[in-house]
């Protein structure tokens, strides 16, 4: 557990083919079902301080207690997903913590030096911050206030996981 952060909640791979990596997830590792959305609904996205408009695929498993978030940028738009491709990476790009009071969190660490990278509210869920803390790839690390929406939301993706016996393995999602 982080002396700072507290539990990894999430880890988010940003992909470069969502559905292959979902199968792989299904048939390779055993993990799902996976809860697909096809453009995640951000608002107010801003990244390194100007307003960005990124259209991303998400898909959310469990495996246990912990999340594995499936991300994939399909436009241009400047986001820190699209820089970690760019880069030529793919795979682990950010671990993530939902503290339910999110700038109890953030604000100190933004007084200790901490920089964001990108924050959007996304549909009813609330708000995310990236922190730019990516001294190498996987190292993002991402913090999503934990509201009720959220919590529910989330319990639903680990619910299902629980026993699941492979069918179903990929169901869609509106957020």
């Amino acid at each position: 557990m982080s002396r700072i952060f507290g539990e990894i909640r999430q880890n988010g791979y940003v992909v470069r083919d969502i559905h292959a990596a979902m199968r792989h997830w299904i048939d390779v590792i055993g993990v799902g079902p996976w809860f697909y959305t096809e453009r995640f609904p951000f608002r107010d996205f801003v990244f390194r301080g100007e307003p960005s408009d990124p259209h991303v695929s998400i898909a959310l498993a469990n495996s246990g207690p912990l999340q594995v978030e499936l991300i994939q940028q399909t436009n241009d738009a400047p986001s820190m997903f699209k820089d970690f491709i760019d880069r030529g990476h793919e795979g682990l790009q950010h671990v993530a913590y939902w503290p339910k009071d999110i700038d109890a969190l953030v604000n100190p660490l933004l007084k200790q030096g901490y920089a964001i990278g990108q924050t959007a509210q996304v549909g009813q869920l609330g708000r995310f911050v990236y922190l730019e803390t990516e001294a190498h790839p996987g190292t993002v690390i991402e913090v999503s206030h934990l509201t009720a929406t959220r919590q529910a939301a989330f319990d639903k993706v680990r619910e299902a996981s629980e026993g699941w016996d492979g069918s179903d393995p990929v169901r869609e999602i509106s957020l």
